[in-house]
């Protein structure tokens, strides 16, 4: 199935020292009227839904990811400021990159390798607390079992139909402590291989819509 990614680059004076949480929250703020950029409805209501505009900061460069209608979003609003308001910090916007694709999701005839290139937030209180009981080689499983399920929420929440089974292996895995609202979380930086094709840059697992699990592809592991 193909979908229609646009991404925004944001050149600034500096490199960005703030996270996707906090670029979220000026796009959020600065543009209340779109819903798609915030997922919440009247009376602050959270949308529970895959996220169609997600938000990253890599290597220092803020980067906003568009799908399909949250393409749609983007290509309204992605010069309607000068700076960016990120915590106590603003920054002076002096150039915009757009890069809008058509690209193919779903499953593949291949087995594609991906990394994470932000933390993935695999794991949720319950199964945390199992997951540091298990030996490696079962840990290993739960979070093949958490990335397929992952997959599966993601392809759900962009009206792809899994029909075939997908297949999929993780590499060496290195943890991460990260804070989400107030929260230390353990995130997963690792590798991983699967017959399923996922644009650059798009997130699995928890919090995407502020950065995390996000993922791109790679030569062959």
């Amino acid at each position: 199935m193909p979908l229609e990614t646009l991404t925004l680059t944001l050149t600034s004076s500096r490199p960005v020292r703030e996270t996707g949480v906090q670029l979220r929250g000026f796009f959020a703020t600065k543009f209340t009227e779109y819903e798609l950029l915030h997922q919440h409805v009247d009376a602050g209501r959270l949308v529970y839904q895959y996220p169609k505009i997600q938000y990253k900061v890599i290597d220092g460069t803020p980067m906003v990811i568009g799908i399909n209608e949250g393409a749609e979003v983007l290509k309204e609003i992605y010069d309607q400021y000068d700076r960016i308001t990120l915590g106590d910090n603003t920054y002076e916007i002096v150039e915009r990159n757009i890069t809008l694709r058509e690209e193919a999701f779903g499953i593949s005839h291949q087995i594609l390798s991906y990394r994470f290139i932000t933390p993935w937030l695999a794991l949720n209180q319950r199964n945390y607390e199992r997951y540091f009981r298990l030996d490696r080689s079962r840990q290993k499983n739960l979070l093949r079992q958490t990335l397929v399920g992952n997959i599966l929420s993601m392809a759900k929440g962009l009206d792809y139909v899994v029909t075939s089974q997908i297949r999929l292996d993780i590499g060496r895995v290195r943890h991460r402590m990260r804070t989400v609202k107030g929260v230390n979380m353990l995130g997963i930086e690792c590798d991983f291989m699967v017959n399923f094709a996922i644009p650059d840059y798009l997130g699995l697992g928890k919090s995407v819509s502020r950065g995390f699990g996000a993922v791109v592809k790679v030569k062959n592991l």
